[in-house]
């Protein structure tokens, strides 16, 4: 079975929300729990019902962040030597040619994804058309709202 890959930064990341779930939002929730149990009739306890869907809103979270923690392939990005052609964990520098407008990207886990932090996934179109470029090219992408070109000023990768 393939392991998906995970940087080593989004791993961590990933760890605090875990812990952050299990020792405050689990025990919040469990107490929330009981003081709507308090309040008597749970057929029509709003507060009951509330609770327990962040309940298992929560465990359901819990459960996906071990389950991706233990299988990932924790990849510490500092430490790997592809110098200026684009693989996982690479933060891409682009040019759009079209506009002149500048962007940078780090090419992430799944999990870890995150398109207001800069973060896209390795599993992506845009990423799979990244991947295996080098600095200087210049690339077609077929996006929603049209064909942009780009070209690819910077790529680094840091740990």
């Amino acid at each position: 079975m393939n392991r998906p890959p995970m940087t080593k930064k989004g791993a961590e990341r990933l760890r605090t929300e875990l812990d952050r779930l299990k020792t405050q939002e689990r025990p919040r929730i469990i107490a929330a729990i009981a003081e709507a149990r308090a309040h008597g009739d749970l057929k029509e306890n709003a507060e009951y019902h509330a609770a327990r869907e962040m309940q298992g809103f929560i465990e359901g979270r819990i459960n996906e962040l071990e389950a991706a923690l233990s299988n990932a392939e924790v990849i510490d990005v500092s430490r790997l030597n592809a110098g200026k052609r684009i693989v996982f964990g690479a933060i891409v520098d682009l040019a759009d040619e079209d506009s002149g407008d500048e962007v940078s990207y780090q090419i992430v886990g799944d999990l870890e994804a995150d398109i207001k932090q800069s973060l896209i996934s390795v599993s992506s179109p845009f990423a799979r058309a990244l991947i295996g470029k080098s600095e200087g090219d210049s690339f077609e992408f077929q996006a929603p709202n049209g064909t942009r070109n780009y070209e690819i000023t910077g790529v680094r990768y840091e740990g």
